[in-house]
């Protein structure tokens, strides 16, 4: 039978909830933040002033009727919101819904001149260019003398923590570290991860943010390619720019770019890239399913196939994480494997946690995290998990 989901799906109506903070206070800030970051004409401005009103005091509007994706939005649940406060609906829609209208604002869609143009790219060539990017990509020297696996171990942690460089999350909080007293890592399943890494197989890798989050996602593929513990990446973006951070082709290529550029073992990992890019070991898609405002289980047949035909897929970041196990108030107890069960084939969440939704705890580690910490732990983005579905039959439920 299929997995019946029980808990309540998020929305953001909850005053003093982590959603509404972000419909309330996160995006009116990001709204003025791209308004400032170019010299856009009237008609723009405008456009960025009507959503700055829209989103926390209107309703849902439909796109515009020549918009390109509008009958793709339709499908996805447009005709269901619409006229509807934002903060009322899913809270995955919602937001997925708020970075859409913000492009329709700037004219990224055209046509005319701002056609095409990432409104956060200033933002991401920033983080980017940071020396602590610099210093990151110099560690790699030092790395090169550990045994592979210890290199391998390292890159796998670099890419799950490297997560807390996104930049809509740091517009509005920043981490602290964990309290002693609990798990930086509150569930662990990295010894199962191993094996599906070393299979010489396909790796899907569903990426979240550009800039220092994709840079060490890039290494980890690179690594596992030179030593043929992969046979092909295939490396899942975005179309379009999306929640601020989120990788996009160009983010790819600056990427690229910037690790060739540092001198020493980062340029090597940059040519390997490069190479494996030109040969097909590594190719990069941008499914149009991927700012779809809508968990995984919704996917299109094509993507669907897709996953099935990987020996693993990893799932970066908190974004896809909730798409992942649905975005829902689920007891963190409730199994990883049970939630992940519609999933065509073995699948990896590596995530640090800066959102509400968690699965797979074991009740002694959530005890002691509400102990020390309420729940902020949830949202924070001090602690972090590797969870893995291995695939089985028995757990396939479709």
């Amino acid at each position: 039978m299929p997995f019946a989901p029980s808990a309540p799906v998020i929305l953001g109506n909850e005053s003093g909830s982590f959603p509404h903070s972000v419909l309330a206070e996160r995006h009116p800030a990001i709204v003025r933040q791209i308004r400032d970051a170019f010299p856009y004409g009237p008609q723009h401005r405008r456009a960025l002033d009507a959503l700055l009103d829209n989103c926390t005091k209107g309703v849902v509007e439909p796109l515009p009727a020549d918009a390109p994706d509008r009958e793709r939005w339709q499908a996805w649940g447009a005709a269901d919101h619409t006229g509807r406060s934002w903060f009322d609906i899913p809270w995955l829609w919602s937001e997925s819904y708020f970075y859409r209208r913000l492009l329709d604002a700037v004219g990224y869609f055209g046509p005319g001149t701002w056609q095409g143009i990432d409104p956060f790219r200033p933002s991401k060539l920033a983080e980017l260019g940071a020396p602590e990017t610099d210093e990151e990509l110099a560690a790699l020297d030092d790395l090169e003398a550990k045994p592979a696996d210890e290199q391998a171990r390292a890159l796998l942690h670099g890419s799950l923590w490297g997560n807390r460089a996104d930049l809509g999350f740091r517009l509005s909080a920043r981490g602290a570290g964990s309290p002693a007293a609990t798990p930086a890592l509150v569930a662990d399943d990295s010894e199962t991860l191993w094996p599906l890494l070393e299979s010489s197989g396909t790796l899907c890798l569903v990426a979240d943010n550009a800039g220092r989050e994709l840079i060490p996602d890039l290494l980890l593929i690179a690594h596992l390619l030179a030593h043929g513990h992969i046979g092909r990446a295939v490396l899942h973006i975005k179309p379009y720019p999306y929640y601020v951070s989120d990788a996009t082709t160009a983010d790819v290529l600056d990427a690229l770019r910037r690790i060739a550029s540092v001198p020493g073992v980062a340029a090597g990992y940059g040519r390997e890239l490069w190479a494996a890019m030109t040969d097909g070991r590594l190719a990069v898609r941008a499914h149009p399913f991927s700012c779809a405002p809508l968990p995984y289980a919704d996917m299109p047949d094509d993507l669907r196939a897709e996953f099935a035909s990987a020996t693993l897929t990893v799932v970066k970041g908190d974004l896809n994480y909730r798409r992942l196990v649905g975005d829902r108030m689920w007891p963190p107890t409730t199994p990883f494997d049970e939630v992940t069960a519609y999933f065509p084939g073995p699948v990896a969440a590596l995530r640090t946690l800066k959102s509400d939704v968690i699965t797979g705890l074991d009740a002694a580690t959530e005890a002691a995290l509400v102990a020390a910490e309420g729940q902020r732990w949830r949202t924070g983005g001090t602690h972090a998990l590797i969870q893995v579905r291995t695939w089985s039959r028995h757990l396939h439920r479709q």
